[in-house]
């Protein structure tokens, strides 16, 4: 893993974006079409606002798999993490290939439609947060580090669903649904590069967890220390908990 810390979370959209547009571009070079995964949450907006700002990127050859979604949530709910990438990725890109995970049907057929698409080539690019309690996707601790299906229906916890509250998803507690279809922890480590977008100060607690403790499924997140080619991008509040040693010196972005 490399770790790559910014002065703020601008600094640190532009860079992660512009090197995210650089792996999707290889990928079309190589192969002739990129599979990438798409990740959603406050923490995302600003960097797939940049990503979608970036020149020369072939949307056209780009095919986009959905990385978590609610259960029964319906697409219109502001919380809707399909009308989320729709808005803020999808329409923006141009991208006409995509999967977007439907939790209104029965969410184990959901899940296993979208795996069976996925299944078929590893993705080429995974963009990832970390949640306030280290998750990884919809992947609350004890997370499940050994399943290999793509997508599971997963519970998700209370530090979870009130982190959902606090960004404004939802008014109470009690609106934030309990389950999710999210992709494994298995499927997640099959992308070729992940890029892992971890902004602002509510994250340094979990950041300091994944990086400094032990690989565990207590904080899922750690397991991207295991992916040789992955980046994680810091602000200077998302890293203020790390050991200097850790953390590094605070780099300016490319774009």
């Amino acid at each position: 893993m490399r770790i790559r810390t910014y002065a703020n979370r601008s600094s640190l959209s532009r860079a992660a974006a512009a090197d995210a547009a650089r792996a999707i571009q290889a990928a079309v070079a190589e192969r002739g079409d990129a599979r990438i995964v798409a990740a959603t949450g406050a923490s995302q907006i600003e960097f797939l606002h940049a990503l979608t700002s970036v020149p020369g990127v072939d949307w056209q050859r780009v095919e986009m798999f959905h990385l978590d979604e609610y259960v029964g949530l319906p697409l219109v709910h502001p919380a809707s993490f399909r009308r989320y990438l729709l808005d803020r990725l999808i329409g923006p890109a141009g991208i006409a290939r995509y999967h977007l995970l439907d939790g209104e049907q029965d969410p184990d057929r959901a899940a296993a439609e979208a795996g069976a698409r996925l299944a078929e080539r590893d993705p080429d690019v995974a963009f990832v947060g970390i949640g306030e309690n280290g998750h990884l996707a919809f992947n609350d601790p004890p997370a499940d580090f050994v399943t290999e299906r793509p997508y599971l229906v997963v519970a998700l916890d209370e530090a979870c669903r009130r982190q959902q509250v606090s960004e404004g998803w939802f008014p109470s507690f009690s609106d934030v649904p309990t389950r999710a279809i999210s992709m494994s922890i298995r499927q997640i480590l099959k992308a070729r590069e992940i890029v892992a977008v971890v902004p602002d100060a509510r994250k340094a607690a979990a950041v300091q967890a994944c990086l400094t403790g032990p690989v565990s499924e207590m904080t899922p997140a750690s397991i991207l220390r295991t992916h040789a080619n992955t980046t994680l991008y810091l602000d200077s509040d998302s890293a203020s908990r790390l050991p200097p040693a850790v953390r590094g010196a605070v780099v300016e972005a490319d774009a």
